[in-house]
């Protein structure tokens, strides 16, 4: 499984059918949004698994223990799990995750009141499917989740450049060709700030936010 099945498969669709219901938001929006957001914090915890072990060993037991990817067998569990999906995003995020939900908010179309509640249902999907690429490459501690979370990315990328006449895959080429740039020592702004929300108006008309509008029908 790669990051763009986790995006167009059973798995992310069922989720975002049940946010669609739950908070009034087309599913194509749930599924732009899952598009950004599964590189974007995959990225982020790249970043923290790098700079630090102690980052890495908490995250390779909370996969042991809490995301073994039965929930992409059981998509239901996303609803039920959206409380832990928050702190999961807290704990990523920390002080910046009001800015990464702003930035998120402008390029999905999606209102800040329900970013977070959306974002918080995702969480848990994304982490199930790190859990599960954890497995399968047989990584058992946390000196190998850097390279492990840098091949899922790099892989979407391939991909994504191998076909871009999909939007979903034009978007991932988009948000990844930006995790890759070097601007600061800023997370945020390296993996973020450069993708998200610092494009000209005639670049983002042509970027991230004309591309989330046509698999949004326009709706910005």
């Amino acid at each position: 499984m790669n990051l763009i099945d986790l995006i167009t498969g059973s798995a992310g669709n069922q989720v975002a059918e049940k946010a669609e219901n739950k908070f009034g938001i087309s599913k194509n929006q749930i599924i732009a949004l899952l598009a950004v957001a599964a590189p974007l914090v995959i990225s982020y915890l790249r970043k923290k698994s790098q700079e630090n072990p102690n980052e890495a060993d908490a995250l390779n037991n909370a996969l042991e223990k809490d995301h073994d990817g039965s929930i992409l067998n059981d998509p239901s569990q996303a609803e039920t799990r959206q409380q832990e999906g928050g702190s999961i995003l807290d704990h990523i995020f920390g002080g910046q995750k009001g800015q990464v939900e702003n930035q998120l908010s402008q390029n999905t179309g999606i209102s800040m009141d329900k970013i977070g509640p959306v974002l918080a249902m995702l969480a848990p999907l994304i982490m199930g499917f790190i859990g599960k690429e954890k497995q399968a490459s047989g990584v058992n501690s946390g000196g190998g989740l850097g390279d492990l979370l840098g091949g899922i990315l790099g892989g979407a990328q391939n991909q994504a450049q191998a076909e871009p006449s999909n939007p979903i895959n034009d978007i991932l080429g988009q948000v990844l060709g930006g995790g890759s740039q070097q601007s600061s020592g800023n997370p945020l702004n390296d993996i973020l700030g450069g993708v998200l929300g610092r494009e000209t108006s005639s670049e983002k008309q042509d970027g991230l936010g004309g591309l989330l509008g046509s698999i949004l029908g326009g709706r910005k």
